[in-house]
């Protein structure tokens, strides 16, 4: 077997306090795709900026294989000292490396290339850094939350060229999809120590907690047999002291053992402070459009949003998701059509952007907006701490500020902001940006419970399938479509057309064709086979099309998804199905139509 490329061995640091990592190890085999997962603040990045060499450990060591070329994705990439994002990108390449993937990788991200680095958003940073990480071949890419930021169109293209790419990756993401799509492997970091799995991130969650259940049985025996022991030391066999002293020394290792066990980190407790339900209607827009300078952002548009209802709206960057969710909420009045809001709404908003957080406030007054040490949530006041700890932020960071939290710890002081406004309407602006997985799954079961109403832009494919009942689409030059389901719903959906197209242009089906044909010509008639598929054609395509209305009709219904997510996927499934068999069937009635007309004529 080949030797690993990059080797970490007994890695520990501390800031103070608790060790953040404590024995981590790391190895990375030639082309092996390993993911890095743990929750916010467990040291992912810290341990990836250890492997990247870029932060010394204070024990442990760290070996890279002479000659390897290792590149690092950050999530604050400093872009300080070039002139355009093509310098930036440029400057990463090596000898020997093609001086045209720089402008490739750049142009597939959404940047052009000429971008003043001084003027670009957080996000622009990021993806013009990945350019410059995926522009050279290097041995290993260290990939930090290489999909935070990147639209649709975007992160399809960057899994694609990844699943190429020959250089062994570390992946840190909170996009399952994407993890799923690429590991091989799995490094869970968790409460300072990993725990390796050689299997991709799909079987990662089932034997996560596997572990964790084997692990609480250990502390369980391990508690009853301390028990014992203490029954044992308080009757005191005092005729016996110096033959049992032994077993006192041991039952105090057994306490140090106990007491050195780190327990699981608390879960993350979510819940938004709802308010009177709102009127069943909740949104209604009719014909709406909006352009700027002449280009069509949005065109004659119309949805009908209901209480209950849970609303994706996907698109690429650029494509006026802001510019749509805008209008809806009525923050933004159209140029034509009509939005009416419906009765006794009260809307809180998550936005995108960080940028509303202070870097100099704190971690407390950024939640109680620097007045006093309570939050009203749900109608009840708080004491500040707990509701901090409710998003695993420890007591002792109340005097933080802002600028000093992680990526992942703004996105939950975000999260946890927006919930302190009771509300029946949801609006969450890319709510996913650097949770964590476990934060992730609570959001999403919050949303579940959620009584109002949510409208959501995201490019995790995942949490959409998981959370939305529709989802609007964008189609180009402004025409938005809504679909009913989740990502993947609305992909089955928009593929029917093309994959019936894709069918009946397929060569060989035209040469099966054609060569039926001239046998029917050679003979004069029809044959039997092609008579009777005439005949029988119209009868059978009459019962496709009842059951495609039939089917369509029950997606139609807004609550289906929500009270039987698994019966919506499989009428879904059976629509694209009857759908295809449709077409083909319509296609070759008019082909034989069309020779019995030929034949006869």
């Amino acid at each position: 077997m080949a030797p690993p490329l990059l080797l970490l061995s007994g890695i520990g640091l501390g800031f103070g306090g608790e060790p953040l990592l404590t024995g981590a190890e790391l190895s990375v085999m030639p082309g092996q795709r390993l993911c890095l997962v743990g929750r916010n603040g467990s040291g992912k990045s810290t341990l990836l900026k250890i492997a990247a060499g870029m932060v010394e450990a204070d024990e442990g060591e760290r070996f890279v294989q002479p000659g390897t070329t290792v590149r690092y994705l950050s999530q604050e990439p400093d872009l300080a000292g070039f002139d355009t994002t093509r310098a930036y990108a440029e400057a990463g390449m090596g000898p020997g490396d093609d001086p045209y993937r720089a402008q490739y990788c750049l142009e597939h991200l959404g940047l052009t290339g000429d971008e003043d680095p001084g003027v670009l958003s957080g996000g622009e940073k990021r993806r013009a850094a990945l350019a410059r990480v995926l522009a050279p071949e290097p041995d290993i890419l260290l990939l930090d939350e290489p999909t935070n930021h990147l639209d649709l169109p975007a992160i399809e293209w960057l899994e694609e060229t990844l699943r190429h790419n020959r250089a062994a990756m570390v992946l840190i993401s909170h996009d399952r999809r994407f993890l799923e799509a690429l590991s091989d492997s799995v490094l869970w970091l968790d409460r300072g120590a990993t725990n390796r799995m050689d299997k991709g991130f799909g079987a990662f969650e089932a034997w996560r907690d596997d572990f964790i259940e084997q692990e609480n049985t250990e502390r369980h025996k391990l508690d009853r047999k301390i028990v014992r022991e203490l029954h044992w030391l308080h009757r005191g066999v005092t005729a016996r002291r110096k033959r049992n002293m032994g077993r006192l020394r041991a039952l105090n290792v057994l306490r140090q053992q106990r007491s050195d066990q780190r327990q699981q980190v608390g879960s993350v407790n979510i819940a938004v402070g709802e308010t009177e339900k709102s009127g069943k209607r909740v949104i209604e827009a009719k014909g709406i459009a909006k352009s700027y300078d002449g280009r069509a952002v949005v065109q004659d548009f119309s949805t009908r949003i209901l209480r209950g209802d849970r609303v994706g709206i996907i698109g690429p960057n650029g494509a006026g998701k802001t510019t749509l969710l805008n209008m809806l909420t009525g923050t933004l009045s159209p140029d034509t059509g009509s939005v009416k809001m419906g009765t006794t709404l009260e809307m809180a908003t998550l936005e995108q952007s960080r940028e509303s957080l202070a870097p100099h406030v704190s971690l407390q007054d950024a939640l109680t907006g620097g007045s006093g040490d309570s939050v009203t949530v749900g109608g009840q006041q708080r004491h500040v701490i707990g509701y901090m700890k409710d998003f695993l932020f420890a007591p002792e960071q109340a005097r933080t500020a802002v600028s000093a939290l992680s990526g992942g710890e703004r996105g939950r002081l975000m999260l946890a902001r927006a919930l302190t406004r009771p509300a029946n309407l949801l609006v969450l602006d890319e709510p996913t940006n650097d949770l964590d997985l476990e934060t992730l799954d609570l959001l999403q079961e919050m949303l579940a419970d959620f009584d109002g109403t949510v409208i959501l832009v995201s490019h995790d494919r995942d949490f959409l399938d998981r959370v939305v009942t529709s989802t609007i689409h964008f189609e180009g030059d402004g025409r938005w479509v809504e679909y009913a389901g989740g990502y993947s719903d609305m992909l089955a959906q928009r593929g029917e057309l093309a994959t019936a197209e894709a069918t009946s242009s397929k060569p060989g089906k035209k040469a099966k064709s054609k060569g039926a044909a001239s046998q029917n010509k050679k003979s004069g008639k029809l044959s039997y086979k092609d008579k009777h598929a005439l005949e029988t054609l119209p009868d059978a395509m009459a019962k496709m099309e009842a059951e495609a209305a039939g089917l369509q009709n029950t997606l139609a219904d807004p609550g289906f998804y929500t009270h039987d997510p698994k019966a919506f996927e499989q009428a879904t499934a059976r629509l694209g199905a009857v759908t295809q068999d449709l077409a083909q069937a319509e296609e070759e009635w008019l082909r034989l139509e069309m020779l019995r007309e030929e034949l006869e004529g």
